[in-house]
């Protein structure tokens, strides 16, 4: 299983951090290892000291392909859901610096939190998704997929050409503005089109 992650792909959180607006889908990877098992918490890392919560909607690809056109691209997937990229902002600035890549900041063990999948016909258009991040039970997060620069369609044809997906193989979309640190005993909970689909304690 791959885990696929799109950076900046909504305008508010690429002008919240300031980054630059990419021409392309920005990609990395997170190794299989980084996912945080169902219901363990999610322990803060010795090695950094800002680490921060991304809300993502995910999508899980059901068959293989490669050079995917765009629109044979939903037939690559039935199921959606939603998660967090968590990201050692600090340890990711001073790789940046530096021009390196991000992986240590973004693939670290647990920095991945998956929650329940849903079938992609419960939902009218996944082009039109709202989803939210609450820390401590209030919204820290709020966004809707139809402001990504590139939909979920655009992305699989995408990777794709640089990646074979496989069965089983998961793509983070990319969050929007609102990110933010977390500490000990704080609580996190996703929700996705009015329903909750994970919670993560901090420790």
């Amino acid at each position: 299983m791959k885990i696929i992650c799109i950076g900046r792909n909504y305008v508010d959180h690429i002008e919240e951090l300031e980054n630059e607006r990419p021409k392309d889908p920005v990609v990395f990877i997170k190794p299989d290892s980084a996912v945080l098992p169902r219901e363990q918490d999610f322990y803060l890392p010795d090695f950094s000291q800002n680490i921060h919560y991304e809300v993502e909607v995910l999508v899980k690809i059901n068959k293989v392909g490669k050079h995917i056109d765009r629109k044979f691209a939903p037939n690559y997937y039935d199921e959606i859901g939603l998660g967090i990229d968590f990201t050692a902002r600090d340890l990711q600035q001073q790789l940046k610096e530096k021009g390196l890549p991000w992986e240590k900041a973004k693939g670290f063990d647990g920095s991945a939190v998956i929650g329940k999948w849903f079938p992609k016909s419960d939902f009218k258009s996944v082009d039109d998704l709202n989803f939210s991040l609450l820390k401590n039970s209030e919204v820290v997060q709020s966004g809707n997929t139809r402001f990504m620069l590139w939909k979920i369609d655009e992305l699989i044809s995408y990777v794709s050409q640089f990646f074979m997906l496989k069965k089983g193989d998961i793509i983070f979309t990319g969050t929007p503005a609102g990110v933010g640190r977390v500490i000990a005993n704080d609580y996190l909970s996703g929700v996705l089109e009015n329903e909750e689909v994970f919670t993560v304690k901090i420790k």
